[in-house]
């Protein structure tokens, strides 16, 4: 979240285009999930500043940020850090996986059921949605996205846990101040850290015999 419907469109396409260059250099196809991560974030942003220019409401442009912000990103993250994973490190990550699909899917249902409304708050825009069990579904979100980037075993990974861990707290504070939102600061900042991910150095072959 920017704001203001430019900083959001000018952040967003941004974003967007490192992830379209995180794309194309990934070298691995199972780490094609967490190299689109970026574009992903990046239309999110783009996304917001329809919401923006709609004055918030409940149109479209406000269903599908959720959908994005919330089954969406629950699950898409985890699976992406298990698909990148080394084998001897998915049966730890089994649990944030399980976690982000359990909680994607009573978030898709919640979404589907419930109205989504958007309200500009100053330098903010404010989403409500009546999520039932609200507080097992944050938690069951932070395990699944969090908890994935910590517990990938990945030095990379573990630093943009840490960072979207910072990032949260730092936007939250700010929001509930309805200052400002700057959120797609912290994206631009892990889309660097994911471009440089994927930009590693492939690991030493084994030596023969």
């Amino acid at each position: 979240m920017c704001w203001s419907a430019t900083a959001d469109l000018v952040a967003g396409s941004g974003i967007a285009a490192i992830g379209v260059v995180t794309l194309a250099r990934t070298r691995r196809i199972r780490d094609l999930p967490l190299a689109a991560l970026p574009l992903l974030l990046g239309a999110h942003q783009i996304v917001e500043s329809v919401v923006w220019n709609a004055d918030g409401g409940t149109g479209p442009a406000t269903l599908a940020w959720a959908v994005i912000a919330l089954p969406l990103l629950a699950l898409w993250v985890p699976l992406g850090v298990f698909c990148a994973a080394p084998e001897g490190a998915r049966a730890r990550l089994a649990g944030p996986l399980a976690a982000g699909a359990v909680t994607a899917g009573f978030l898709a249902y919640a979404l589907a059921a419930r109205p989504v409304t958007a309200e500009v708050r100053g330098r903010t825009l404010g989403y409500a949605v009546d999520l039932p069990h609200a507080p097992l579904l944050v938690g069951g979100y932070l395990l699944a996205t969090i908890g994935a980037l910590l517990l990938s075993g990945d030095r990379v990974l573990r630093l943009l846990g840490v960072l979207v861990t910072v990032g949260a707290v730092v936007c939250v504070a700010l929001w509930r101040m309805e200052f400002i939102s700057t959120w797609c600061a912290f994206a631009a900042v892990c889309s660097v850290v994911l471009l440089g991910w994927v930009h590693r150095p492939a690991p030493a072959a084994a030596p023969s015999g």
